[in-house]
């Protein structure tokens, strides 16, 4: 009866154990584990605010803490600022679908926003 599996006996003495094939080095059951799986960090990405001549600076930090509500007052005046001063501000880095909706939902309120992978 040889490649027929052989049933170990449980700690009891009862039969019923794991089941050993017995090719297996010197007939001990290997207990392979499944690796451990790493998860790969989902790529990020920024979303852009660009300077616009049209808005009043009051209206875009409103708006920008209306759209990101994680943005506090202080935040939002840097955004506007970097946004006014160099042409382009940051207004936060996040997950490919909430910058998508950050972006389409600024642009809907009449702010120019753009956003791009991080890196």
């Amino acid at each position: 009866m040889p490649n027929q599996p052989v049933t170990m006996p449980t700690p009891s003495g009862q039969p019923g154990g794991a089941a050993v094939s017995p090719g297996r080095e010197g007939g001990a059951s290997v207990m392979e584990k499944a690796p451990e799986r790493l998860r790969k960090p989902s790529p990020r990405y920024r979303v852009l605010l660009h300077n616009d001549p049209v808005n009043t600076m009051e209206y875009v930090v409103t708006t920008l803490r209306q759209v990101v509500p994680s943005l506090s007052e202080q935040d939002a005046i840097a955004v506007m600022l970097e946004a006014h001063n160099t042409g382009v501000g940051l207004v936060i880095v996040c997950d490919l679908e909430p910058a998508e909706f950050y972006c389409e939902t600024l642009k809907a309120k009449g702010l120019t926003s753009t956003i791009e992978p991080e890196g």
